[in-house]
């Protein structure tokens, strides 16, 4: 996920994630004003575009639609589903952050593409206190087919238990963005995920 939680300047730090092997990125830039926002989600769609990989737009489906991005994500006080897939169109990528079984259906009956599941555990960006866990990630993969994305909280040493717990995928930003070596880290990732998937 592309945050400038790290101080890495948004762009810089979508080329490293990009160069290192990623190929879908959320870009999240909860302080950055409107016109900022644009210019790095065109300048990221730019360089997504030429690896072929995806871009999403965290929250703002306007600047989604402006960049040119393949997808938006909106969590559950930002633009309702409906609103949100009506401004980046039907072809684009609608995601949905979800907390309970109940908003995952939900998302699932709105039309949502995939919906991310969280906070897994505490603390993260968010400084989550109240994690929801893995028993509710589990209940939320045995009610519903669409892709998840596990969402707060995961390190390279959790990924792989969200993954087994029903999580098809994992945003994480806090262990990549502070991580010494951010390419590694990266590539750490995208390992872990290749043996989830084989």
């Amino acid at each position: 996920m592309v945050d400038t939680a790290g101080g890495t300047d948004p762009v810089a730090l979508a080329q490293i994630l990009l160069e290192a092997g990623a190929r879908i990125l959320q870009l999240r830039l909860k302080e950055a004003g409107s016109r900022d926002f644009l210019v790095a989600a065109r300048e990221i769609v730019a360089l997504c575009g030429a690896r072929g990989a995806i871009l999403i737009v965290n929250d703002r489906a306007d600047i989604a639609k402006l960049a040119g991005a393949d997808g938006v994500h909106v969590g559950q006080d930002d633009l309702p589903l409906t609103d949100a897939r009506a401004i980046v169109g039907a072809d684009s990528i609608v995601g949905v952050s979800t907390h309970s079984v109940e908003q995952a259906r939900a998302a699932v009956a709105g039309g949502a593409d995939y919906i991310g599941f969280g906070a897994i555990y505490s603390g993260g960006l968010k400084n989550v206190a109240n994690a929801q866990g893995l028993g509710r990630l589990r209940a939320v993969r045995a009610a519903v087919s669409l892709p998840i994305v596990a969402i707060g909280g995961i390190t390279e040493e959790t990924m792989p238990e969200a993954l087994a717990a029903g999580a098809d995928a994992a945003a994480i930003i806090t262990d990549v963005v502070r991580a010494a070596d951010i390419p590694a880290k990266v590539r750490a990732l995208l390992a872990i995920t290749a043996r989830s998937a084989a």
